[in-house]
């Protein structure tokens, strides 16, 4: 299993509105983009950070999806005024060994 971890950090005042806006925005893009799970945290000490971790089969699906429209649809319900912290957006990979 592969496991693709996103971290974005929004504006403080903006927390709320950004958890919110992934909850929406996220929900028809995944249906269609083959990931076996999605779960989206954010550290209690920093309300403002999301992570996202998304589970696929193989990285080649990930990729496929990351270089695909559904990967730009996904993005689409995110409101226009809401900001990410200058270079804060960081994606990292993962090998999944047991659970």
């Amino acid at each position: 299993m592969f496991i693709a971890i996103s971290q974005i950090h929004h504006r403080q005042r903006q927390d709320r509105r950004g958890k919110r806006s992934v909850q929406e925005s996220s929900a028809p893009g995944r249906r269609r983009a083959r990931i076996i799970r999605m779960e989206v945290i954010s550290p209690r000490e920093l309300p403002a950070e999301i992570w996202l971790l998304t589970y696929w089969e193989t990285e080649e699906a990930f990729s496929k999806w990351h270089h695909s429209h559904l990967y730009h649809e996904s993005h689409k319900g995110i409101p226009k005024g809401l900001k990410l912290l200058p270079k804060s957006a960081r994606l990292r990979f993962f090998e999944s060994i047991c659970s």
